[in-house]
């Protein structure tokens, strides 16, 4: 399956993972990756972090309005902008003839009181404008850089459960519209992002299950990065391959690079068993992103990721269910 097949079988592509795997540089790859394929991304962010726009050239935090980020030479672009629960309220409430209200409760402070008071009501709003929004087809491929792993099942079966709540009415008529949405695989998919490590793993396979049994929504591959890759100098001696470059090494500086080349594959060796257990556990294609020596990732990391995303996709095995 190519990227192209994988991204236009389902428009909301919806990315989680633990806090620290690198999620939002995923989702700026994954983004990149599709609109080298001429496909019109949205990238829409839900936890107002700054660093997402910073890899496209964007230093502005993102805001409700919608902001363009990069056109492609095949004619795809990526799109960004940020939902919060707030502005997916407001929305909602406007939509529904109460714009004299919504000014009232925003002068007053009663909307957040409002959007609190009923369990999920946040989720299914902010998941409500995202319906609407892939409804419009202003985009190919919508891409939600999701909250980290707990909070994103809490956002996933919101609406299932504010169904329970709600037995009549727009709200109850809300969720189940995005419960319809998340259940149905040529609408919605989940892709898990995780890191080569025992912990990221562990919750990354826990994860999976919960998406598809509690949820109900149907998963793409899991997307590993930050994968340590051995090179073939790691194995050789450091006086050895300085001598071959014509380089006269110190002794102590030499056993120095030594133990960082063992460290290194040490390293190597635990990323290749942990993705073996990842691969063993969940019958899910898994994807690798390479870890970049780079202190931050501008738009050079971005490009090299999406390029190695694509491969991944070129030569993903197993069917996705």
């Amino acid at each position: 399956m190519d990227l192209t097949s994988f991204a236009s079988a389902a428009t909301v592509h919806i990315l989680i993972g633990k806090g620290g795997v690198g999620k939002t540089t995923t989702t700026a790859a994954f983004a990149t990756a599709c609109a080298a394929q001429g496909l019109r991304v949205l990238i829409i962010e839900l936890e107002n972090r700054p660093d997402l726009g910073v890899s496209f050239g964007h230093e502005e935090p993102l805001g409700y309005d919608e902001v363009h980020l990069l056109d492609h030479r095949t004619g795809g672009s990526v799109h960004a902008r940020a939902i919060s629960p707030d502005d997916a309220l407001v929305e909602y409430l406007n939509d529904h003839g109460f714009l004299r209200l919504t000014r009232r409760l925003i002068s007053t402070g009663l909307l957040d009181v409002i959007a609190g008071s009923i369990p999920g009501l946040r989720d299914v709003l902010v998941l409500g404008k995202i319906k609407q929004i892939a409804a419009d087809n202003i985009a190919d491929v919508i891409v939600v850089d999701a909250p980290a792993t707990g909070h994103a099942m809490t956002f996933l079966t919101s609406a299932a459960g504010l169904m329970d709540v709600a037995r009549s009415g727009p709200v109850r008529a809300q969720a189940a519209s995005v419960v319809e949405m998340l259940t149905d695989p040529s609408r919605c998919r989940v892709l898990l992002v995780t890191l080569a490590e025992e912990l990221p793993v562990s919750e990354a396979i826990e994860a999976a299950f919960l998406v598809e049994d509690k949820a109900g929504v149907s998963l793409g591959p899991v997307i590993v990065n930050q994968v340590d890759i051995a090179t073939p100098v790691l194995h050789r001696s450091s006086l050895d391959a300085a001598h071959d470059q014509g380089i006269t090494l110190d002794a102590e500086f030499a056993l120095a690079l030594d133990a960082a080349a063992a460290f290194q594959l040490q390293r190597v060796s635990i990323a290749r068993e942990q993705l073996d257990r990842l691969r063993h556990e969940l019958p899910l294609p898994v994807l690798e992103l390479p870890r970049l020596l780079s202190p931050a990732i501008g738009s050079d990391e971005r490009e090299v990721l999406a390029r190695v995303l694509t491969e991944e996709f070129e030569t993903m095995e197993g069917l996705l269910p």
